[in-house]
């Protein structure tokens, strides 16, 4: 199942060179696991628009986009242009300026859900700031979220992320599976865990903790979860939910964001309480925002004679990353959206035919600009359904290695999202690539 890369020598090209430079001064060699391929990474050297060159001079298409963050691809001369002219005038002061208020406001006219917003430094200090926003409003300790869904890095929100059949128990009760090793019981028994796409059990999970809980969250479009949107159904339920019971909903859009002009719960016609943001928001500069309705968001107020959650950051708000995102967000209107999911749809469509064409047991799930390719006969419907048995997951390996291979780089479960420079020719190409890799695993199976 092993496909040997033919675009480099391995042993002394500059990347294994690299590579054991960094492994004598970082675990692993990297600072995030996501780039470490066999036998090493690659290392760029330049991205333009929906291409990336590396250090030994191969150019690929990007799907990948940084893990979804680059909604304009590589370098737009926009953005470059407004960094540019920032950097002459200081990164960083013990100062607010200009640029995050008026991102504030563009990002506020964005949703009708976000009264006030603050600004952090990443997804996942979004998620936590909007955790603790929610416990610091409702005095309540335990949060709920859904079975297998990623939401960064911190204790509460990353449990049950990559829970497996040997330890995720009862699917009327799931269990609290923690990720990293030594995290502490306490924060385990206060995350309630609740199955995706399935009202019916998550209502009476929720029921048996409604007055310790201060929020649901939920990804809209969960990338762990099989890239599946969430069903109108089960929004409608958790939300009226937290109505009756005093929670509050909290939606994370980290990813999702991209789906629709103000968001993927544009899609649901819900508003949330608050919505955590990141990623693409920051013009490709690290970012995070946390945003919802005026009287919850109030915890975080300074000014105000109890300050219940004291909230603030280094690097939060500075001007490159605000000059960048505001630029970045105001090419991104209504009809930039439309572009990037009408061509979007036509990749899910083409994939959807290279698999019946190949005749191979696969399927292709997403919405909005992204898709995720599974190794399976019939779309999962949550997380359970969408697991990686040993047998997927080196057909998975063997798929995104030939797309590698052949010039386009992937998110790692074999999910690909859009940016604005791609125009149908990228799409032709990847179904192509995608169609002569199904045909060469179908010979494996």
């Amino acid at each position: 199942m092993k496909h040997q890369q033919t675009a480099l020598p391995t042993e002394c090209s500059r990347s294994a060179k690299l590579f054991q430079r960094g492994c004598k001064v970082m675990p692993g060699g990297v600072s995030r696991n996501t780039v470490l391929r066999s036998p090493h990474p690659l290392y760029a050297k330049q991205g333009a628009g929906c291409y990336v060159t590396d250090i030994e001079g191969v150019q690929r298409i990007d799907f990948a986009n940084n893990m979804a963050s680059l909604i304009h691809g590589h370098a737009h001369p926009e953005i470059v242009a407004a960094v540019s002219a920032q950097l002459q005038k200081g990164t960083a002061f013990t100062l607010a300026t200009e640029a995050e208020v008026s991102y504030a406001e563009h990002l506020c006219g964005r949703s009708s859900s976000f009264e006030k917003i603050r600004f952090v430094n990443s997804g996942t200090e979004a998620v936590m700031s909007c955790l603790k926003a929610a416990r610091a409003y409702t005095g309540r300790p335990k949060i709920a979220k859904v079975e297998g869904a990623y939401h960064g890095l911190y204790d509460y929100a990353e449990v049950s992320q990559t829970a497996s059949p040997s330890n995720w128990g009862n699917v009327e009760s799931p269990a609290s599976v923690p990720v990293a090793y030594g995290t502490p019981a306490s924060a385990l028994s206060d995350v309630i865990i609740i199955p995706f796409n399935d009202p019916e059990r998550a209502l009476e999970i929720l029921d048996r903790h409604a007055t310790e809980l201060a929020c649901v969250m939920i990804d809209l479009l969960p990338h762990r979860v099989g890239l599946i949107p969430a069903s109108l159904d089960f929004m409608q339920a958790l939300y009226q939910w937290t109505r009756n019971n005093h929670a509050l909903l909290v939606c994370d859009e980290v990813i999702t964001f991209r789906s629709n002009y103000g968001g993927a719960q544009e899609w649901y016609g819900v508003s949330p309480d608050l919505t955590a943001m990141g990623k693409m928001i920051g013009g490709g500069f690290p970012v995070g925002a946390l945003a919802g309705r005026k009287e919850v968001m109030e915890v975080m107020n300074p000014l105000a004679d109890k300050v219940l959650f004291p909230h603030s950051g280094t690097f939060s708000a500075n001007p490159i990353t605000m000059t960048a995102g505001l630029v970045a967000m105001e090419l991104f209107d209504q009809a930039a959206v439309e572009q990037i999911n009408t061509l979007a749809e036509r990749a899910r469509e083409q994939i959807s035919e290279a698999i019946r064409i190949a005749d191979i047991p696969a399927c292709v799930t997403g919405g909005g600009s992204m898709f995720r390719v599974h190794m399976k006969p019939v779309a999962p419907k949550n997380y359970r359904e969408a697991f990686m048995d040993e047998e997927e997951t080196q057909l998975i390996k063997g798929l995104l290695d030939h797309l590698f291979d052949n010039g386009l780089m992937m998110i790692n479960t074999c999910s690909g999202v859009l940016s604005t420079p791609m125009t149908g020719k990228e799409i032709d190409r990847l179904t192509e690539v995608m169609l002569s890799g199904f045909r060469k695993l179908k010979k494996m199976l």
